[in-house]
């Protein structure tokens, strides 16, 4: 579902907690979903905008560090954790999992608004990377087997009769070869192409 401006996941089994955070958050004009539970939020089609996770650590069921594995690598936003009762080990997992802050109740809310900016950002940051690798990708997959091969040669600045003779065909093929890679990949010069195989780990 794609909508516009980004969304805050408030994600607490105290309702108290979920409705002092959506009024804080709706206060500076942004959209917020509450949770009770783990199920709940995975249930939840996720809109197509930038968000960010405000997660509690203690959850009926799934916890909120289960719930950070479950959903880690599954384009899953940042997460912001939240406990009353928060232990050093736990933390460090959060942290080491790709938390971006772990804020003991009662926190400060303005420390909040400033880590969900962040969050935010950094998500935007994601997306937009995201989008340019798929379309990247779409632009590789128009080459041909024979265009995939001679890639490699051309970003390594090989000129064309090297490339011919390694290939074991002719200047010409591999100069036709060549135009047709700039022109599937819309690469306007060679330093471009470059950074462009960088980008899919072709070297």
């Amino acid at each position: 579902m794609k909508q516009d401006g980004p969304i805050i996941y408030v994600l607490d089994d105290d309702r108290r907690v979920r409705e002092a955070l959506s009024s804080l958050l709706l206060s500076v004009g942004l959209r917020v979903e509450t949770f009770g539970s783990a199920a709940e939020y995975l249930e939840f089609e996720k809109l197509d905008a930038p968000s960010c996770l405000i997660l509690d650590l203690e959850l009926p069921g799934m916890n909120g560090l289960e719930l950070q594995q479950e959903i880690a690598g599954d384009d899953s936003p940042p997460i912001v954790f939240v406990t009353g009762h928060g232990d050093v080990p736990s933390s460090v997992r959060a942290m080491k999992a790709g938390a971006i802050e772990f804020l003991l109740k009662p926190f400060d809310h303005q420390e909040l608004l400033k880590v969900v900016d962040a969050a935010i950002a950094q998500d935007r940051d994601a997306r937009l990377r995201q989008a340019e690798m798929a379309e990247l990708r779409k632009r590789y997959a128009l080459l041909t087997p024979r265009e995939r091969e001679v890639l490699p040669f051309v970003v390594a600045g090989l000129l064309n009769k090297q490339t011919a003779a390694e290939l074991g065909t002719s200047e010409i093929t591999i100069q036709v070869h060549r135009g047709q890679i700039m022109r599937k990949m819309a690469a306007s010069s060679l330093a471009e192409l470059v950074k462009i195989a960088g980008k899919l780990g072709i070297s």
